[in-house]
């Protein structure tokens, strides 16, 4: 009896060396995955945050071109009160706002017909 005790003995022993070994197995592929997965991680954070870094990059390249913008405006608008203001000035001084315009007959050149005889019709040759 011994010996079939012994025969028992092995096959156990070569199935929990089996069921251990495709637990390491399986322990192996579970510590691969997880490392994949903490580098997967680990970039996509890294592109989340060069995503959020260029985007703030812009946010304040926008707010620079907009207050340059709005100062260009408020010259623009002190610029046209001021010309607006020496108009209004000018207009109750400007003597010829206040005179009539001139007749027809009054102006001191009368236009000429252009003459066109020089200019004839293109020639091709064939």
């Amino acid at each position: 009896m011994p010996h079939s005790s012994d025969s028992s003995d092995s096959s156990s022993y070569s199935q929990s060396s089996s069921s251990s070994k495709q637990e390491s197995s399986d322990d192996m592929r579970k510590v691969q995955r997880r490392e994949k997965n903490r580098i997967a991680a680990q970039k996509s954070r890294q592109k989340q945050t060069q995503k959020a870094d260029t985007l703030h990059m812009e946010s304040q390249d926008l707010e620079r071109q907009n207050a340059a913008l709005r100062r260009e405006i408020k010259q623009l608008s002190d610029e046209l009160k001021h010309f607006s203001a020496m108009l209004t000035s000018h207009e109750t001084h400007c003597s010829i706002l206040h005179t009539q315009p001139p007749a027809p007959s009054e102006v001191l050149f009368t236009p000429l017909p252009f003459p066109q005889a020089h200019i004839s019709a293109p020639c091709f040759q064939l």
